[in-house]
């Protein structure tokens, strides 16, 4: 089997100490993808995932506190520890930073060995909680990750339920590409993102209709359909039911 050499994500926009960074945990067996600022790095996150993130507070673009609080909106990016290197380091700058969560931090200037080994107690405890973490229940917390993914999409979607929604902004608001949020939808869904959001769109029309709204004309408004005629030929290819005929089937079973 072939051994693979942990995975680390440095982000120094410092161009000679961002070389000399990551030349020196190479020498010490990391594999180290490097970026220039946050912005460049969360991109890269998209497609993978390192096993620590090492990243340089002040950065133009995107600051290394930005990236973090960005990445902390994921479940997906939570198990992966991140250190901040700065040269900022004030009370009230750390207090802030460690308010907002960040594992650790090195203070420039720093030798190296204090670098290396704070990221070999970090991959010793990963490895420690996968661990115990092998177990029936990790695939509940699988699914649990990606429900939180949709559970956000569909707020989203609700709270913007009269807006115009496109999959550029739906994309913008969860922080990813849209061909990514495309590829999880067919995946997990089965449908396409626009199927996606009109399937939320009804859902929420039948949810009024439980709620007594009988009005089908009130019902297609709410639900963001601009069209009253638009809306009853998408809710009937959904239900097999025409609305007003759903709404009097509703009536007459209660």
């Amino acid at each position: 089997m072939k051994i693979t050499n942990p995975q680390l994500l440095l982000v120094e926009d410092d161009i000679s100490l961002g070389q000399t960074i990551s030349e020196l945990l190479q020498v010490n067996g990391y594999d180290v993808k490097w970026c220039k600022n946050g912005l460049e790095a969360f991109q890269l996150l998209e497609n993978n995932l390192p096993d620590i993130i090492i990243c340089d507070l002040m950065m133009p673009i995107m600051t290394g506190e930005e990236l973090f609080l960005k990445i902390r909106n994921f479940r997906r990016y939570d198990q992966i520890p991140f250190i901040i290197i700065t040269a900022d380091l004030t009370f009230e700058n750390k207090i802030r930073q460690l308010e907002n969560g960040v594992n650790d931090f090195i203070n420039k200037p720093f030798k190296i060995q204090e670098l290396v080994l704070k990221i070999k107690n970090f991959l010793n405890y990963k490895a420690n909680v996968v661990k115990q973490s092998q177990n029936p229940i990790s695939k509940i917390q699988i699914k649990s990750r990606k429900n939180d993914f949709f559970d956000k999409i569909n707020d989203i979607i609700i709270k913007n339920i009269k807006s115009d929604i496109t999959i550029e902004r739906l994309a913008k608001e969860v922080f990813v590409s849209k061909s990514t949020l495309d590829k999880k939808i067919r995946k997990f869904k089965q449908v396409n993102v626009s199927t996606y959001i009109r399937e939320i769109r009804l859902n929420y029309a039948i949810s009024l209709i439980e709620a007594g709204e009988g009005n089908v004309d009130a019902l297609a408004n709410e639900s963001g359909f601009n069209s009253t005629s638009y809306f009853s030929i998408c809710f009937k290819n959904y239900t097999s039911l025409s609305p007003k005929k759903y709404i009097k089937q509703k009536i007459q079973g209660k």
